[in-house]
């Protein structure tokens, strides 16, 4: 569902917000099976989803239950067994089709993906320099855009990644996705080393970008309180095999501070996550104990 957005949360571009809505995702009954003929390691399980274009859906999970694996499927990166995987009712993944990444799909990564030889403009611009549809100073301009409307960053555009706190690299990765205009954007985990302080202020910045852009988001974590506090909707899986335990629908009001962390609501919704989580947890520590007996 759409939300209406105020003018002081929009970043970086006002006009991205209305654009028609594009990036619907469609996850049908999908089973990813690692060496078949060997070790035959299934890492989903038919597992089915819906996102609807403008959602921000996150995945939670015991280590190896399938999240990245999904990812991956969706970003191009990998293939899948059985199942199918549509992108605005355009098929994406099927058996026997190849992995095609594309630029309507941006990864950014927990260990990050600048590259260190550039500056943060010419980061920014990568990928509009390689479509090659807009000159240097075209490209430029634009990347000097996005980085002045997502919080004054302009004044970085001559550093290198190097220079930057691991927070701000996670912001100039952000823009760098962004500015390509992908109809998703799929976050691996990309605040999990950061300390409280520096998550908590990635946190606004990225609730500003999706209350600017709506485009559609999926964001995998283990913190459930980041999940809970960031998204519409918690998806829980189970252990190996992935599949879906619980689809939590986050009912709290846009644009959200941490305050609403001690309502009644969070805390409830919390408890609920909390609990499937340490089930399927359990559920993976019983089943290694008897693997490695």
């Amino acid at each position: 569902m759409t939300k209406a957005s105020t003018a002081s949360d929009r970043t970086p571009s006002p006009t991205l917000a209305d654009r028609p809505a594009t990036g619907k995702v469609s996850v049908r009954n999908v089973t990813k099976v690692y060496d078949p003929e060997g070790a035959h390691v299934v890492a989903l399980d038919g597992f089915s989803m819906e996102m609807e274009a403008g959602d921000f859906v996150a995945i939670v999970g015991p280590s190896g239950c399938g999240k990245s694996t999904l990812m991956n499927i969706l970003a191009g990166f990998d293939t899948l067994s059985t199942g199918e995987v549509y992108l605005d009712d355009q098929l994406l993944a099927g058996p026997g089709t190849k992995p095609l990444p594309g630029s309507d799909r941006v990864v950014v990564f927990q260990q990050g993906a600048l590259f260190p030889w550039m500056t943060v403009l010419q980061n920014v611009t990568y990928g509009l320099m390689k479509k090659g549809e807009l000159t240097r100073e075209e490209a430029d301009a634009k990347g000097l855009e996005f980085l002045e409307r997502s919080g004054n960053l302009a004044k970085i555009a001559s550093s290198y990644p190097t220079q930057l706190s691991s927070g701000m690299q996670r912001r100039v990765e952000i823009i760098r996705a962004l500015i390509n205009d992908p109809k998703i954007l799929l976050l691996d985990e990309p605040f999990r080393a950061m300390d409280t302080v520096n998550k908590n202020r990635m946190h606004q910045h990225l609730l500003r970008i999706y209350q600017a852009t709506r485009k559609t988001i999926m964001f995998i974590t283990h913190d459930l309180e980041e999940a809970l506090f960031l998204a519409d909707r918690v998806i829980v899986m189970t252990t190996r095999p992935g599949t879906m335990k619980l689809d939590i629908a986050v009912d709290l009001p846009r644009p959200r501070h941490h305050a609403l962390m001690a309502s009644d609501a969070y805390l409830a919704m919390k408890q609920q996550a909390v609990l499937a989580v340490r089930e399927e947890a359990k559920r993976a520590f019983d089943r290694g104990e008897r693997e490695m007996a």
